[in-house]
């Protein structure tokens, strides 16, 4: 579809500095894109701007400079460490006569080459083509309108609208065969909820060490590696706790900073996992002197999603490279809020295990709920339940329903089925006939 120059593997990395994040740690884990995406990257080039220049987002002097470090090392592969338009894309490649990937297209890359379930191929395809479709621009060799002619003449109609039509077919085809998917994936979150499994999702940075986290507790054989982005497809599993309970845990794919909104898009189906958990186990690299800066990012995406009052628990994994002893950190109430272990050696996970514990836990919420006349459907989930202790009509058509169930299932009912009605205290005053109150 594109007449672009061909890509290579040979690359060299740009990096500019505009005085809003840290250049050099900026560049390290550009790096390591970049290595996870399989390049050899052969020089890097940095410089300071404070605006990006509209044509190429380098300048000319830069540009220049770009083009001779090319011929140099022989790189046939430009990666820059920023977000470009269309036309800096494009003038760039014409420039340098080679394939330039900015930090979008490059994670783009990555998730193709790690996707292996039939719905994360889908996703990252759907991701790709919505990304395709804003390079889409005018100057492109191919994209000019079609020549006239006997035998030529024709609507008049450019190879670019040509393009956008058939990208625009094959997204609504994959946007489709995602729905599908996603409704098999509320069936199954139905089937847990049935079972009264609470939900807990593992989130983080990319590399904070998720998915080792998530083989040990788990006793899986989920890939796990030293690189950004080592998996994408979420995987579920049970897992026995101290006491008795069970919960399903989910590991999920990593965040990290200036995360493609396409690719956001396209995995929203995936990351419903972590919208529906009843508590996020965010990850964070203990050793990462920013790590900090990075569980920021990852709340940023998480407010994105929606699941930003979702409770949390913070793990500081990869202690043994800090040389810190295990431990559960609590609030002034007593509630575990951060557990230090390394899942590679294995220290601290019993109180892992036990700070799950804690937050999953059966506590009760007892008490009177008031629903409207037209909230019956949520009077029926009550029952479905089977935690109405006594009900009452009111003179005024209200529904009162003495209720005991597991708190996490009301919260639940709050956070997902459109539940507005708060829990009140049983008094004497609003106790309905038949029903106690302790």
């Amino acid at each position: 579809m594109f007449d672009r120059p061909g890509g290579g593997e040979n690359a060299i990395l740009v990096q500019v500095d505009d005085g809003v994040v840290d250049a050099d740690e900026a560049l390290r884990e550009f790096e390591a894109l970049a290595d996870s995406a399989g390049a050899v990257v052969v020089a890097r080039q940095t410089g300071r701007r404070r605006r990006p220049d509209p044509r190429t987002y380098l300048g000319g002097g830069k540009v220049d400079e770009l083009r001779e470090a090319m011929q140099a090392h022989g790189a046939d592969l430009v990666l820059i460490n920023h977000a470009l338009s269309p036309v800096q894309e494009r003038n760039l490649e014409h420039a340098l006569q080679c394939r330039v990937l900015d930090r979008t297209g490059l994670i783009l890359d990555i998730f193709a080459q790690r996707a292996r379930s039939h719905e994360g191929k889908l996703q990252v395809e759907l991701a790709q083509l919505r990304h395709l479709a804003s390079r889409l621009v005018r100057g492109w060799s191919h994209l000019e309108r079609q020549k006239g002619g006997i035998g030529l003449r024709g609507p008049g109609e450019t190879q670019l609208e040509l393009d956008r039509r058939m990208l625009g077919t094959r997204i609504r085809q994959l946007e489709k065969r995602l729905a599908r998917v996603r409704q098999q994936r509320d069936q199954g979150r139905k089937a847990r909820r049935q079972q009264d499994l609470p939900a807990v999702s593992l989130v983080g940075y990319t590399n904070a060490g998720k998915s080792t986290l998530f083989n040990r507790v788990a006793a899986s054989g989920v890939y796990a590696a030293d690189q950004l982005f080592a998996t994408l497809d979420t995987t579920l599993r049970r897992i026995e706790l101290p006491g008795g309970e069970a919960a399903v845990i989910a590991d999920t794919v990593g965040f990290i900073r200036d995360l493609p909104p396409q690719l956001v898009a396209a995995f929203r189906s995936t990351l419903e996992e972590v919208v529906e958990a009843e508590l996020l186990v965010h990850i964070i690299d203990a050793a990462d002197p920013i790590r900090e800066e990075n569980a920021r990012e990852v709340e940023s995406v998480l407010e994105a999603l929606g699941a930003d009052e979702v409770p949390q628990l913070r793990v500081y994994n990869k202690i043994d490279a800090r040389g810190v002893a295990p431990r559960i950190d609590r609030d002034d109430d007593g509630r575990p809020v951060a557990v230090w272990l390394s899942a590679a050696t294995g220290a601290g996970l019993d109180l892992f295990h036990a700070a799950i514990a804690e937050r999953v836990s059966a506590e009760q919420a007892r008490g009177l709920i008031r629903l409207s006349p037209a909230e019956g459907r949520l009077r029926a989930r009550f029952y479905a339940l089977g935690d109405v202790l006594d009900e009452r009509i009111t003179e005024q058509g209200a529904i009162e329903l003495v209720v005991e169930l597991p708190a996490r299932a009301l919260a639940r009912l709050h956070r997902h089925e459109g539940l507005t009605a708060e829990l009140i205290p049983l008094t004497d005053a609003n106790l309905p006939a038949g029903a106690v109150a302790h």
